[in-house]
């Protein structure tokens, strides 16, 4: 099975602690050994010897343990945060939050420019947005541990844990000096991929607010669910959300994508030898005049900026909000032996005009509206300019 991934985690890959944030293929292989391979393997033996001949205290000295520390290491060597091994216990657990349920706070994770780890965006409905953290928020300590150095899935299985049970980040917020401590209770987290609602502009007009939260298993058929719907009230415009969504599935993307265009590119893949693959628009779409506004933050990435990437390069849309995330690179992840995984960044991607998030520093929209700091739960200029817009 081969499916692409992509997700954030800061700028994000995604990993949404919720988890992983970046694009992926997911897929099971086994490869076969190099055939030059002139690495001499006596000194990883003479170290592992010696510490299970001097080292103080034996019953530490976890077989299992020394072995994914070892693989873990020389993955990290490649000095990117998004390419790392998953021992079996992160692997279950990444892929439990791709099914939409896992036991945490509700934490999107990703990298920052500086590779310090950070906050993508925290999810609707759970204890993290509910203790007010909020995007590109830098977690500096897990639990009193500093957070330098840390792999994504060593972070995840720090801040996820079992329901009922605390966690403590130390946060340092975008423009501030002094770090922020919130204490928060685990709790089990559903995350529903796409939700509906119905709006009215100021002169009566009736417009459909879909809400896609991430692109998981689930987002296809929430998805269809909601066209389905749509089709029925015939709304006078539509406002596709992505505000928050780390990425996730690239075939989710390009489905979704595929309901507001006809024909074309949604989205190219470039490898490290510069050869572009297109990835076009793979169905009949059932929204492909309907008027449409696409609304985004900070919090916006990877396969969410593929979406609204795609519908501006192609004038579908016009974007509102503010300037997206920058997430453009592509994972692939294989399932090893004994339950394990690895993710590997093995391309970036491109919006059809050829543009490059990491370069552009994210999607600048169309129409710039910041959301306040004070802002309220009620209040949403964002999504009031994408009323104004669609009268």
């Amino acid at each position: 099975m081969k499916q692409i991934f992509f997700r954030i985690n800061l700028r994000v890959i995604l990993i949404v602690i919720l988890a992983f944030v970046i694009g992926w293929k997911v897929g099971q292989t086994q490869i076969p050994p190099p055939k030059n391979n002139n690495a001499d393997f006596k000194l990883f033996w003479d170290t592992e010897n010696l510490l299970k001949r001097d080292y103080l205290d034996k019953s530490a000295l976890d077989q299992n343990k020394l072995y994914y520390g070892a693989i873990s290491g020389m993955v990290s060597a490649v000095g990117d945060p998004y390419t790392f091994f998953l021992p079996p216990e992160a692997q279950k657990s990444s892929k439990e939050e791709l099914n939409g349920s896992f036991e945490g706070v509700g934490i999107q994770l990703g990298f920052n420019p500086d590779k310090r780890l950070a906050v993508i965006a925290p999810l609707e409905g759970t204890p993290a947005k509910a203790a007010g953290v909020k995007p590109l928020d830098m977690i500096i300590k897990i639990d009193g541990k500093d957070t330098t150095g840390l792999s994504l899935p060593e972070a995840v299985k720090l801040i996820r844990g079992t329901k009922g049970t605390k966690v403590m980040l130390e946060i340092l917020r975008e423009g501030e000096e002094e770090t922020r401590t919130f204490t928060m209770v685990r709790d089990t987290i559903v995350v529903k991929s796409v939700e509906l609602e119905y709006k009215k502009t100021k002169s009566g007009k009736n417009v459909a607010w879909i809400k896609l939260s991430r692109f998981s298993e689930r987002t296809r058929s929430e998805w269809q669910e909601a066209v389905k719907d749509i089709i029925s009230k015939n709304p006078n415009g539509v406002i596709l959300d992505v505000r928050n969504n780390p990425g996730g599935y690239l075939d989710g993307a390009v489905f979704v994508t595929s309901e507001f265009l006809e024909g074309g590119d949604v989205v190219l893949q470039e490898d490290g030898q510069g050869k572009k693959q297109a990835f076009k628009v793979n169905r009949e779409g059932n929204l492909l005049t309907i008027p449409l506004i696409v609304l985004i933050n900070k919090g916006s990435a990877s396969a969410s900026e593929i979406v609204a990437g795609a519908l501006q390069d192609r004038e579908r849309a016009k974007l509102v909000g503010e300037q997206s995330f920058g997430k453009g690179t592509i994972q692939e992840a294989e399932e090893l032996e004994k339950g394990a995984g690895i993710h590997i960044t093995v391309a970036r991607w491109l919006t059809p005009n050829g543009k490059w998030v990491n370069e552009t520093k994210g999607l600048k929209p169309d129409v710039i509206i910041e959301m306040p700091k004070d802002a309220k739960d009620n209040q949403d200029p964002q999504l009031d300019k994408a009323l104004e817009l669609l009268e």
